[in-house]
C-alpha cells in the first residue's frame, strides 16, 4: 500500500462516516485488508530474519 492509497483511503473513511457513503465504504474495507495483509507479510519477514540471525 502506497502513500496516495493511505491517503485516498482516509478520504473514503471521512466520506463514510461523515456522509454516509456506501461506496466508499467498500473501498476503505478493502483498503484496510490489503494494509493488514501487507503488515502480515512484513511480520513474517522479520520473524524469518530474526530467527535465522540466531
Amino acid at each position: 500500500m502506497t502513500i496516495p492509497r493511505f491517503l485516498r483511503a482516509e478520504s473514503d473513511a471521512s466520506k463514510f462516516y461523515k456522509v454516509g457513503n456506501a461506496t466508499a465504504g467498500t473501498r476503505l474495507r478493502k483498503a484496510m485488508q490489503d494494509l493488514k495483509t501487507l503488515a502480515q507479510e512484513i511480520r513474517t519477514e522479520v520473524t524469518e530474519k530474526k530467527n535465522s540471525d540466531k
